[in-house]
């Protein structure tokens, strides 16, 4: 297992006058571990190898909830040290990919991206933060969501993984909607109590996420846009939007898979445990630091981009690991990102003194809330590959239309033949 294993490059290509996106699937390369490790091009440009002089995590629980968590990996041997399923459908310790195909291996990439241990000395994922542990929450989203809605199953999470000692959450996943459900007051509010830093994707535009959605949102969550390699604002792997913190990575980034092998991917997905796994490290070489502390740090040491900070595009600027474990911040004594007390003592009061009151007239049922999703890049790849789904869903529809429309366009045609040469024999 520690030879050859597979890694599969994906290219983005934009046509032009608002065309749809596509992304090109290159053929798949053999590729050895080693040279998965010289992808790997953030551990230096974004100052982590610098701050493992100082910390590489140790100590530190990150709660991922996701779609699980292979901790069979041999990049993850060892992080995974406990897990849960909230989704009703998956393994009782969390560690079955949930989904299909990209979606089931999305939890373990987001993993290995935050907390691999690599497979030896130059081989395989190495973390951002490489000593830290991983708690898995797996949840079913999409299809693969069982009796649970995914409102639930995201509170149920966080309770979970904050009961469980996690001082740390990431979420590479979104609801699509600016607001988010009543719930999610509570367990958010549960977490920040308990002095947990909660670090959330902002979206990807490439999937139709065109602003920053929740958890994104949420007062008090630290959002995280992505940028290329040249540390320019990604143009479909990253939504804007006010509540971004900071930027990290979204593209060029690679994963381990489930099962093992290799994947080379894009999406905010990547960029947020980049962030968690810095949180990670700070919180290991200051334990004691509250969570707005460690916020503090991640924005204000930041390398600005030109333009005004925070902005919406980048936030406060670029990811700078080293920084944050190693510089001078100031202390806090709020969280930078915003209060979620003070956000539902306003907003929510306004929608209770907005609501009609009982026997008022006739009410409207709230629309159903959207279901939530991995936060991924769309793989544009699959509409052109013969799977089953694509083909009841996409083409044998649009084939039978396009049938259609050339049957009546023959009928017209014809009419149109027949008249004239009616018309030219009076």
């Amino acid at each position: 297992m520690q030879g050859r294993r597979r890694l599969s490059r994906v290219r983005r290509g934009i046509a032009a006058f608002g065309t749809a996106l596509a992304l090109a699937l290159a053929p798949v390369t053999v590729a050895h571990a080693d040279q998965v490790r010289d992808l790997e091009y953030w551990l230096n440009d974004y100052g982590f190898a610098k701050a493992w002089s100082t910390t590489k995590g140790a100590g530190v629980k990150v709660a991922v909830i996701d779609t699980g968590v292979d901790g069979s990996v041999a990049d993850l041997k060892g992080a995974v040290v406990g897990g849960t399923d909230v989704s009703g459908v998956g393994a009782a310790n969390g560690q079955k990919p949930l989904g299909d195909g990209d979606d089931a291996d999305h939890g373990t990439w987001v993993a290995s991206l935050l907390a691999g241990r690599g497979t030896g000395a130059n081989n395989g994922v190495l973390g951002a933060a490489p000593e830290a542990s991983i708690l898995t929450a797996s949840v079913a989203l999409g299809k693969a969501m069982g009796p649970i809605g995914s409102d639930d199953q995201i509170a149920d999470a966080i309770h979970w993984a904050v009961d469980q000692g996690a001082t740390v959450i990431n979420m590479s996943l979104t609801r699509n909607t600016l607001d988010w459900p009543t719930s999610w007051d509570e367990a958010f509010q549960y977490a920040f109590s308990h002095d947990v830093v909660v670090v959330a994707a902002a979206g990807n535009r490439g999937s139709g996420t065109s602003e920053v959605g929740a958890p994104a949102t949420i007062p008090g969550v630290l959002t995280v846009a992505g940028v290329d390699r040249a540390g320019k604002a990604s143009f479909d792997a990253s939504s804007q939007g006010i509540t971004i913190g900071v930027s990290a990575p979204s593209e060029q980034l690679v994963g381990a898979s489930p099962g093992g092998g290799y994947v080379q991917w894009a999406g905010t997905s990547g960029a947020a445990p980049l962030v968690s796994g810095a949180v990670a490290l700070v919180r290991a070489a200051h334990p004691e630091l509250t969570a707005p502390d460690v916020i503090n740090r991640i924005i204000r040491t930041a390398r600005p981009v030109a333009g005004t900070v925070p902005s919406p595009i980048y936030g406060y600027g670029l990811l700078d690991a080293a920084a944050a474990v190693t510089a001078d911040v100031p202390h806090t004594t709020s969280n930078p990102m915003g209060d979620l007390s003070q956000w539902i003592h306003i907003h929510r009061r306004a929608e209770a003194t907005q609501a009609p009151a009982p026997g008022g007239g006739a009410s409207q049922a709230a629309p159903a809330p959207r279901k939530l999703s991995p936060e991924r890049d769309v793989r544009w790849g699959m509409f052109f590959w013969p799977q089953w789904s694509v083909l009841t869903t996409l083409w044998l529809p649009l084939a039978l239309f396009s049938g259609f429309v050339a049957l009546v366009a023959l009928g017209g045609v014809g009419a149109w033949l027949h008249f004239r040469r009616t018309g030219s024999r009076g």
